[in-house]
């Protein structure tokens, strides 16, 4: 019976279908991209805004963990090009259009296991709306996934007021 439910698994896991592959493709963006990313501890305010545009706030949020070195390091794309990245736990925001956007999180690592792990999410905005979306690991150590999901703007909120603001550029 395990070694059934260990086949069925497998089958689900490695049996992607070819337009859940294009749909992460299309969301990401070119995977040579580095990002170097720090945290800027003296931000911790809310953005409104621009006219005609929603606010998106990415936060990171890895827990208590005590990095030797730099911590995990997840770069965001939207639509299929990079806009930033997070470093430890922090949070950056960005402006977007009106209309269907796709998300796309990817953790940034020396070791392939790691640097595979993507996350993906889709919203629509509407013009002066801000949307909060979070990062975070689950699983074990025998399996391990990166999660996007949005979050309630008072928690949102209440993790910008206590992270602080990520700073990033594409390495060279």
């Amino acid at each position: 019976m395990r070694l059934l439910i260990l086949v069925l698994l497998s089958t689900l896991a490695f049996g992607q279908d070819s337009s859940s592959v294009a749909a992460a493709q299309s969301a990401c963006g070119p995977a040579g991209t580095q990002f170097s990313a720090k945290r800027d501890f003296s931000q911790h305010s809310l953005s409104q805004p621009e006219p005609g545009k929603a606010l998106v706030y990415i936060i990171q949020d890895i827990g208590v963990t005590r990095c030797l070195g730099k911590c995990v390091t997840t770069r965001v794309a939207l639509d299929g090009n990079w806009v930033g990245a997070n470093e430890h736990n922090s949070y950056f925001p960005f402006a977007v259009d009106e209309g269907e956007h796709h998300l796309c999180v990817n953790r940034q690592s020396h070791f392939q296991m790691a640097s595979q792990m993507v996350a993906l999410a889709h919203f629509t905005a509407e013009p002066g709306k801000v949307y909060f979306f979070r990062t975070r690991n689950s699983g074990s150590q025998e399996q391990a996934f990166l999660d996007l999901d949005p979050i309630d703007s008072d928690q949102g909120r209440l993790f910008v007021a206590n992270y602080p603001l990520s700073t990033s550029q594409p390495r060279k």
